[in-house]
């Protein structure tokens, strides 16, 4: 309650921006340790941890805080989650065929929280009758689309080519955001089935590439940083889905020791994530994604060439 002369209220104002500014640094923090963590994964041929460790909790302690660091960037940012996971999850001793599922099924559930909260906090209107309720949808419907058509070139494009395509892309992408102006001109439906199309093309060749053009490439055709990002984490959610499901149904269900602390770590990151995207500023979110992107673009090309 406030009293009669107002004092309760820029108390709780102050107590409101002093949270909004130690959420700031915590993300400015977690920005870093992921870009400092995937540059030393890129450079570092021999790089190694530990593959067993005795205590299955610490084990269990370790995959909740990377699903947390992970997605608490991936849902303010709409890309990073696979791309930072899977390799310190490979380095870590798991096989791709426990990481995958796994990264699935945390992506699926803390994807779809992560865009309801969006659209509950008022970052994006998912409701199935706008523009960014029904860009969602078609962008999940043509990442099937997408995932299918990748399979036939992924068995006839050599890797090399395949890595050097995604790199270029997201790299352009990145550029145009930050130095270009609605490169692509303005929204429309047609540009939105492409962009999920090659989105998913690139995932279905590669395993990556999705949130940094889906996110980019809707800035790009003016599609604000907010809504942006609040689109593609309802989108990938769903793809997820679908691929977590076709995964259970070919290869039997997850590894749960895996699943459950990444699935819990994800989720628990949605609040925080989403908060950090309705306090930053259009303009400064949209900076942000840009360079987000040029750097994933450019450590996909370097990885490749080293």
């Amino acid at each position: 309650m406030e009293d009669k002369d107002g004092t309760f209220r820029p108390i709780a104002r102050s107590a409101v921006s002093s949270f909004n500014l130690v959420l700031m640094r915590f993300w400015f923090m977690c920005l870093l340790a992921a870009a400092a963590g995937l540059i030393v994964l890129t450079f570092s041929r021999d790089f190694s941890l530990v593959k067993a460790v005795d205590s299955a909790v610490v084990v269990m302690v370790i995959l909740f805080a990377l699903s947390f660091f992970a997605e608490y960037v991936d849902s303010s940012l709409g890309m990073g989650y696979g791309t930072t996971l899977t390799p310190v999850l490979l380095i870590m001793g798991f096989s791709p065929l426990q990481i995958m599922p796994a990264i699935l099924f945390s992506e699926f559930i803390a994807g779809i929280s992560a865009g309801g909260l969006h659209h509950r906090l008022g970052n994006v209107d998912l409701n199935v009758r706008t523009q960014a309720g029904k860009s969602m949808l078609i962008l999940a419907g043509c990442s099937i689309v997408g995932t299918v058509i990748a399979v036939f070139f992924a068995l006839s494009l050599p890797t090399t080519v395949v890595k050097s395509y995604i790199g270029i892309m997201i790299l352009l992408i990145g550029l145009f955001i930050i130095f270009g102006s609605r490169i692509l001109g303005g929204f429309s439906w047609s540009k939105i089935v492409g962009l999920g199309t090659i989105a998913a093309f690139n995932k279905g060749i590669s395993g990556g590439g999705y949130g940094p053009l889906v996110t980019g490439g809707q800035i790009m055709i003016g599609v604000p940083g907010k809504n942006a990002v609040g689109i593609t984490s309802f989108a990938e959610g769903l793809v997820c889905l679908v691929g977590l499901i076709l995964y259970i149904t070919f290869h039997g269900w997850l590894d749960w020791t895996l699943a459950i602390p990444m699935g819990i770590g994800a989720i628990i990151s949605v609040p925080a994530a989403t908060w950090t995207v309705k306090i930053l500023p259009e303009q400064s979110l949209r900076k942000y994604i840009g360079y987000a992107t040029i750097f994933l673009g450019t450590l996909t090309l370097v990885k490749l060439w080293l």
